[in-house]
């Protein structure tokens, strides 16, 4: 679905003005606006400031979120940065950078582990059973030889009420593998002995992780690919063949 362009445009136009405003203001250093920072808003977590690429605003880095302030650190702006000339979007690739995931640490254990090939090559996807874009992207994975991927069952109760007893008999099938895959691919349940499931754990997990939706992938070297993708894309980007991210929509100025 194509967004309305209305908003990123004033954000771009709100921080074009908001640089005028503070250009004359005093500038500090990356620790000094973090002390002043931290000082105004005890109650935030602040992890990092930084210049921004826009003359006289800070990024901001808040846990998982990004915003803009000016060296006062009283105006603040919530949005995306646009690299117009690139047709870049700054922040998207920033939130990208910031929300990278410790492979290592995360409780493959409670997921359902499938081996292609020489399984080498290491991904998570967190996946709800009755998720209809999950189902494709179980094609595109299929695609993929020597890897292993590790699925964590996340049914989305809100939108599909049963996806949750599915996830459970998947999981505790006597070949949880097969079994979710012949579900994905042909919508056979196994039939089996109830069993405790990781499912509760997996919920906080993903709430943890900021993940929301499904398919959620997460590559090895800790960085996410939400919604379905291609094999070939997930290809690249095993190839460590990152592009630069552009924006779903990127704002029209006049001129352009």
């Amino acid at each position: 679905m194509r967004k309305s362009m209305y908003v990123p445009l004033v954000m771009a136009l709100v921080l074009l003005s908001a640089a005028r405003v503070v250009s004359a203001a005093t500038p500090a250093s990356e620790a000094e606006m973090e002390a002043r920072l931290k000082e105004l808003y005890p109650s935030t977590r602040i992890t990092a400031v930084r210049p921004s690429e826009v003359s006289g605003l800070y990024e901001v880095t808040m846990g998982r979120n990004v915003a803009f302030t000016d060296p006062t650190g009283r105006y603040f702006v919530f949005g995306h940065l646009f690299d117009m000339k690139e047709q870049k979007d700054l922040t998207a690739q920033r939130l990208s950078d910031i929300n990278r995931i410790d492979f290592s640490q995360l409780p493959v254990q409670d997921a359902i582990k499938t081996v292609r090939g020489d399984g080498s090559r290491k991904l998570a996807v967190f996946s709800d059973p009755d998720c209809p874009y999950c189902k494709g992207f179980e094609g595109e994975l299929a695609k993929l030889d020597n890897v292993t991927v590790y699925t964590f069952l996340y049914p989305l109760e809100s939108l599909h009420p049963e996806a949750k007893g599915k996830s459970e008999r998947i999981w505790c099938a006597s070949n949880r593998a097969k079994a979710w895959s012949e579900f994905m691919t042909m919508g056979k349940l196994p039939n089996g002995p109830k069993c405790a499931t990781p499912i509760e754990r997996i919920n906080q997990l993903a709430g943890s992780l900021g993940i929301n939706g499904t398919p959620t992938l997460i590559l090895q070297d800790g960085s996410l690919i939400p919604g379905a993708a291609s094999a070939a894309e997930i290809e690249r980007r095993l190839a460590g063949k990152v592009a630069p991210i552009k924006a779903a929509v990127t704002p029209r100025l006049k001129g352009d």
